[in-house]
């Protein structure tokens, strides 16, 4: 479904990106690790469209996206739930999801995916009339999450979501990034610096350090190789 190229991403005289490449099959969970600093979020910011990349090529179903606006990306079936979840403090919850669906193809099928993330998230539902800012921080995330699919996307892109959430909200977000997958065959490319969800959840796992993919492979494989182990297990 997805495949970066050679990718090189510079902020200022600053490189961010250099050389780096992976590939997202469709219906697959694909996790990036790595490091502060290691341009997981710049890797999903140059997917969307938010940072311009200097040279390589993003491909989604075959075609080259790197020089569409974001706009045009998100069209095409691409979501971006960024780090920090970033909701509209000051609007309710209903409202914030009313802002995921602003294209033709999510316009008509809204009330559907409204559905199915109320299904997924029954909190959001019992609390569409809050106010984003009072909610808690795991249910912040899930609005998040729903105000994404609420675009109808094919590829989910998720920037950090464990971030300063409690273990037993990761080990929920973890569950509903499985079902997600499973159930709705929604393809999810996970950033996380939270190592243990991003082995958990992923089939594939791309290791970043420095803006470099140095090391890839299976999640499971990934598990019992000893940088990944000395370096981001505890090991």
């Amino acid at each position: 479904m997805l495949e970066v190229k050679n990718l090189v991403v510079f902020y200022g005289k600053n490189c961010a990106l250099s050389d780096a490449s992976l590939k997202v099959d469709g219906k697959s969970i694909v996790s990036l690790i790595g490091g502060n600093g290691a341009g997981k979020t710049t890797t999903l910011r140059a997917i969307s469209g938010l940072v311009k990349s200097s040279s390589g090529a993003i491909e989604f179903e075959g075609k080259d996206i790197r020089t569409l606006p974001s706009r045009e990306i998100v069209k095409l079936g691409i979501a971006h739930v960024p780090e920090g979840r970033r909701l509209f403090r000051e609007m309710t919850v209903l409202e914030n999801l009313l802002t995921g669906a602003q294209f033709p193809r999510s316009k008509r099928n809204f009330q559907r995916n409204l559905t199915r993330v109320f299904e997924l998230f029954p909190l959001l539902e019992e609390r569409q009339k809050q106010l984003a800012g009072t909610l808690s921080g795991g249910e912040g995330q899930m609005l998040a999450i729903a105000r994404g699919l609420m675009s109808d996307p094919k590829l989910l892109l998720l920037d950090e979501p464990s971030f300063g959430l409690a273990p037993l909200v990761v080990k929920s977000l973890g569950e509903t990034m499985v079902i997600l997958n499973n159930r709705e065959g929604t393809t999810i490319l996970l950033a996380e610096q939270n190592t243990y969800l991003a082995l958990e959840v992923a089939s594939r796992v791309f290791l970043l350090e420095v803006g470099r993919v140095i090391l890839q492979g299976m999640a499971s494989e990934l598990r019992s190789e000893e940088m990944v182990v000395r370096a981001y297990l505890g090991g």
